[in-house]
């Protein structure tokens, strides 16, 4: 992918989360990953806002039990 798109804080991004509690930062529109699915989107920073509020123990789930 080119970096001026990854880069452009204006696009809306989503933050994605998987099985084990793990989010990641996502462009809106893209296809989202098998195992991943979206639970917020809005601006870049917006979204590593809401990932820094909700991921507040990084540990896999399975690690976690």
């Amino acid at each position: 992918m080119n970096s001026e798109i990854t880069d452009n804080n204006t696009l809306t991004h989503e933050a994605l989360l998987n099985l084990e509690g793990q989010y990641c930062l996502w462009i809106f529109g893209q296809a989202v990953p098998a195992g991943w699915a979206s639970v917020f989107s809005g601006s870049k920073e917006e979204c590593l806002a809401f990932i820094e509020r909700e991921w507040v123990d990084m540990r896999p789930v399975s690690v976690r039990a």
